[in-house]
């Protein structure tokens, strides 16, 4: 079951420009989703419609399979965001902070002390929050997400700005509750090897349109298909021949000669074919593409 999923969403700015092309996102109940893009792809105004933030102009909206259009106000108090920068009053400790949007959720006050535990902020005490570091102010606007016990969490670049120890400290703090709470995460961002870390599923966009969806484990054999075993030798053209009469189909590039991967003994045949016709071999290599390689390649391409 799809904690979210929308139907050919559509939207297009005041100047004509259009900003998502047909998205179809299926969030699974339970996972912690990655939502990756350059900036500027859609990331941002994809999340503002599935909380109503900007009106639906085209497509349709599912989330816990109902109608947001239909459902708004029952689903909003199930689904807890936070959305570009957090917006905190600096003059207010983290607890008075909460509790000015406990009242407005009408949750129990116990619930303060507790989101406090849960984002490692409980020793703030007297502490206001204009002398917060950003990563604190972070894990606050979290904190005020959780509140009021949602199941689903929307995430816009929660960890944009923030040094390697508070990058950590969120990414530690999602895995939680997934894992522990089994809340379904949605979390936008444009570093694929951040996300990586801690994303069970993927989602990438640009320039308004997906260019893949589905789970890590797919991601990652897409990696595998795309890595490839380099020949660099002292004449690529005949090297790249050789290699063609044995079956392959070889990329000559940078003066390099490229195939699929293959097996070791393969290799090894090759290399003695090539030595055998004078052909000297400087080196061979396995190269992997990394999950950030893929990514930059499904936005290059879809900029050709």
């Amino acid at each position: 079951m799809n904690c979210i999923e929308t139907k050919n969403l559509t939207h297009t700015f005041s100047g004509g420009e259009t900003a998502l092309k047909d998205i179809n996102l299926q969030v699974p109940q339970g996972s912690l989703y990655g939502f990756l893009g350059p900036n500027g792809a859609g990331k941002t105004t994809t999340l503002r419609l599935l909380l109503g933030l900007i009106k639906k102009q085209k497509g349709e909206i599912l989330i816990f399979n109902q109608p947001f259009s239909t459902h708004r106000i029952e689903l909003l108090k199930q689904t807890g965001s936070l959305i570009e920068s957090p917006s905190l009053y600096g003059h207010l400790t983290a607890a008075e902070n909460l509790r000015v949007l406990q009242k407005v959720y009408q949750c129990p006050e116990q619930r303060i002390n507790e989101v406090l535990e849960i984002v490692g902020l409980s020793h703030t005490k007297n502490k206001k929050t204009s002398n917060f570091s950003l990563g604190m102010k972070q894990r606050l606007s979290i904190a005020i997400a959780l509140l009021h016990s949602p199941s689903l969490l929307i995430l816009d670049e929660p960890t944009n700005g923030l040094d390697p120890n508070g990058i950590l400290e969120i990414r530690d703090l999602l895995k939680k509750l997934n894992t522990e709470q089994n809340m379904t995460i949605i979390i936008s961002s444009h570093l694929l090897a951040e996300i990586e870390k801690m994303v069970t599923h993927v989602g990438i966009i640009n320039k308004g349109s997906i260019m893949f969806q589905g789970t890590l484990d797919e991601l990652h054999l897409k990696q595998k298909q795309t890595a490839v075993i380099k020949f660099e030798t002292n004449d690529p053209e005949q090297t790249a021949r050789i290699i063609s009469a044995n079956g392959f189909t070889p990329v000559l590039l940078h003066g390099a000669v490229s195939i699929p991967v293959t097996e070791e003994k393969t290799v090894a045949g090759l290399n003695k074919q090539l030595v055998q016709n004078n052909i000297e071999v400087f080196q061979i290599h396995h190269v992997k593409n990394d999950l950030e390689s893929i990514f930059m390649d499904l936005v290059k391409n879809d900029a050709q």
